[in-house]
């Protein structure tokens, strides 16, 4: 019987090893699961990359894996959002490296490596520093930078209920990144509100297939 509800967010978090990718969604706080990242600092994995819009703000959140030396390297939007001292006192000392990337982009990056894309181009940063390095073409007149996809070890999400499988509804906003961090990853871990009954969330309402979906804890 197939059922990816787990009864302890340890057991789930264990999955993070030292080193790997983690996409983290959520846009500001709408979708952040903070209870799975409180349960990453707890857990206590090291060197880890990044993959998340924003640097987290105050002393919670990302913020807290940040200030608890876990992190290594950040792929992110929007590193600079209010009250985000922690990462600007890190990477202004070298700590923590930054690739900035377009929000777009982010989320096209994502997407491609859940999709199989080996690579695509975009016009979005061509001319600026982020293009620098990067290969460029013309195409029908218009410029393009080519983009690689991010491959994710794990990825924690927020979704507001699920299933048994897996299969996932958000609540509005709250949606953001988490369909495409869910199908970059190897393993995705999800906190959601609520466990329906199969058959309680119609295929049509389906956003992310439990296919893509490992662990699923109630918080």
């Amino acid at each position: 019987m197939i059922n990816k509800v787990s009864d302890h967010i340890a057991a789930a978090i264990s999955k993070v090893r030292d080193g790997d990718v983690v996409a983290i969604g959520g846009f500001g706080g709408a979708g952040a699961p903070l209870t799975l990242i409180n349960a990453l600092v707890e857990h206590g994995a090291k060197d880890l990359t990044l993959v998340s819009n924003n640097a987290g703000e105050g002393e919670s959140g990302i913020a807290a894996l940040l200030k608890n030396g876990q992190v290594s390297r950040f792929l992110c939007s929007f590193p600079r959002v209010k009250n985000a001292h922690i990462f600007e006192g890190l990477y202004k000392s070298g700590a923590v490296e930054l690739e900035l990337i377009p929000q777009g982009n982010l989320a096209e990056r994502l997407r491609a490596s859940g999709a199989g894309i080996g690579a695509f181009y975009t016009p979005t940063g061509f001319g600026t520093e982020l293009a620098k390095g990067k290969e460029v073409r013309t195409i029908d007149g218009k410029n393009y930078v080519l983009e690689f996809p991010i491959h994710v070890d794990v990825s924690l999400i927020k979704a507001t209920k699920a299933d048994r499988y897996g299969n996932l509804v958000y609540d509005q906003t709250a949606r953001n990144f988490g369909p495409v961090m869910a199908m970059a990853a190897k393993i995705t871990i999800v906190e959601v509100n609520r466990v329906v009954a199969l058959g309680d969330i119609p295929a049509e309402n389906v956003i992310t297939p439990g296919i893509f979906v490992d662990h699923v804890v109630v918080v």
